[in-house]
């Protein structure tokens, strides 16, 4: 049994690995920029998704959100907490990005967690995204793909392919974090990203790239702790 289990966690680390190099090439090879766009347009989905799910959790309404052709996208909430709803998008995204490594790694059933996220985005897509067209396609699409791999492919390509979208979605949130710290348009108010969007509605008095170096901090240690209670720890506790 403890041979097994070495087994199994060699084989999720050699399939995290995997992931990480493919993520790295399609983001660093131009050639790849056509396998790249739908990957954006999946980040942009699940940054909007979480500001309108987070509307929700907080008491308000989430009326529908848009996933724009440019990569570009916007939520529309009414009420609930505007403390919880701007910080939603990264975060969200982090927490997505988290949450699923976790159970892909943990749990290990690639193909059972493929069918539920793709129902799920199905089923997310048409009660919200219904308005925005690339929106509809993004969620459908992605979700009857991922549907597809859990009924044909075996658990190790659900896998890959779960842990892609996973390190995807996670360290791009991360990675547009730092941007938006560097940004001079965080610094003057722009209010197109939402950390500026939080300086001036909640804590004006607070430059909105702390705020967006706070949530980098926080959306990293989503990811480690993932890594860590996945991968990491039930090796150290089983040896």
């Amino acid at each position: 049994m403890e041979d097994q289990n070495r087994l199994q966690r060699r084989r999720a680390l050699l399939i995290t690995a995997a992931a990480i190099v493919i993520v790295y090439i399609i983001w660093n090879v131009p050639q790849l920029e056509a396998v790249l766009y739908p990957f954006r347009l999946f980040v942009t989905y699940v940054h909007e998704a979480g500001h309108g799910t987070m509307a929700l959790v907080s008491g308000g309404q989430f009326l529908d959100f848009v996933v724009s052709p440019d990569g570009s996208g916007v939520a529309r909430t009414i009420g609930g907490s505007r403390l919880l709803i701007l910080p939603a998008g990264y975060l969200g995204a982090a927490l997505f990005g988290a949450v699923l490594f976790y159970l892909a790694n943990r749990l290990r059933h690639g193909r059972a967690i493929s069918m539920v996220l793709g129902v799920g985005l199905i089923l997310f897509s048409l009660a919200f995204g219904r308005v925005s067209p690339t929106a509809l396609l993004v969620g459908v699409g992605f979700g009857a793909l991922l549907i597809a791999l859990g009924w044909k492919a075996g658990d190790y390509i659900n896998l890959l392919i779960l842990n892609v979208l996973a390190v995807m979605t996670g360290l791009n949130a991360v990675f547009d974090l730092w941007f938006l710290i560097s940004n001079s348009g965080v610094q003057a108010g722009d209010l197109r990203n939402d950390a500026a969007a939080f300086q001036q509605a909640v804590a004006p008095l607070v430059p909105a790239a702390v705020w967006a170096l706070l949530w980098a901090l926080a959306a990293v240690l989503m990811l480690a702790a993932a890594v860590w209670f996945s991968l990491l720890r039930p090796a150290n506790k089983r040896e």
